[in-house]
């Protein structure tokens, strides 16, 4: 194989793998700004929840070098903030939101959880946790729906880019809390299967909208509505979820719902009815092409 066919593709465009490359090195340049400027605002005495938007915006800072790189705008990864942007989020939050309420409904059903209203209950919490989730949606789903992903259906095709991308989303949680025993088996295999459920989102639509309605709306509904550790992490809500004696594969234990038998049902169901959809716009599905 030549030079030029290595770097080129036969369209004389720059191969796919190559922009991967790309982008992971200007990743790692942007740490030498953004781990100072952290480390400042910190010093400072700001509160983690207010820093939340940092790390989007510096992701943010290098798909658009990325994009810029190709002659393409920041909006073609998914970011056109249109009516139908905003019509497929608000459909993104109502399915997210449904899945997370046939969860908790389910664990309570088979005698796992009961709830009761937190005394500490305010409208505020909810706001808080709105703030909190909204960026990790953001970032999450820049970071694995986003250039990187797209970059890899381009030039390795669907099926590739769906499996290496779940992949690494389910490696990204395992160092969280609560991740021990028969918790990380079930919590990995429902993470996959939600790495799985955002790809088809994005790729049914074109666009990030979905996928990150979807992922806030998990979270929020999750966290702060319901009560529950989410991903292993603490969250007051407005509700107060007490965990019955029940085996963790059922109620998710410290690690919350997602290490449910119930949430791997729920997602697979919702990730077959994706797959089946045909979609609003087909999102680029070449196969090969480097």
């Amino acid at each position: 194989m030549s030079l030029k066919m290595l770097l080129r593709d036969d369209r004389s465009r720059l191969r796919n793998g190559w922009w991967i490359l790309i982008f992971i090195a200007v990743f790692l340049i942007s740490q030498f700004a953004y781990r100072p400027v952290s480390h400042v605002l910190q010093r400072m005495g700001t509160d983690a929840a207010w820093l939340s938007p940092l790390p989007v915006f510096f992701l943010l800072l290098v798909t658009w070098i990325c994009q810029r790189l190709r002659r393409q705008p920041l909006t073609a990864i998914g970011l056109r903030l249109d009516a139908r942007w905003l019509r497929q989020a608000g459909g993104g939050l109502a399915i997210g939101a449904a899945q997370m309420l046939a969860i908790a409904a389910l664990i309570y059903c088979a005698g796992g959880v009961r709830f009761e209203p937190d005394p500490a209950r305010a409208s505020a919490a909810l706001a808080y946790g709105a703030w909190v989730f909204v960026w990790v949606a953001l970032l999450e789903e820049l970071l694995f729906r986003g250039f990187v992903f797209q970059r890899l259906v381009d030039g390795a095709g669907v099926t590739i880019a769906q499996l290496v991308m779940a992949g690494l989303f389910a490696i990204a949680h395992w160092g969280n809390p609560g991740m021990q025993g028969a918790t990380e088996v079930w919590a990995t295999i429902d993470t996959i299967l939600g790495g799985l459920l955002l790809g088809f989102a994005y790729l049914r639509t074109g666009s990030l909208a979905l996928p990150i309605g979807m992922h806030f709306a998990w979270n929020w509904v999750q966290g702060s509505f319901l009560g529950f550790d989410v991903s292993g992490l603490h969250e007051a809500g407005w509700l107060q979820p007490h965990l019955l004696d029940k085996p963790q594969w059922l109620t998710g234990g410290e690690f919350g719902p997602e290490a449910s038998l119930f949430a791997v049902v729920v997602d697979t169901v919702t990730l077959l009815l994706l797959w089946r959809w045909r979609g609003v716009a087909q999102a680029r599905t070449h196969a090969g092409g480097g």
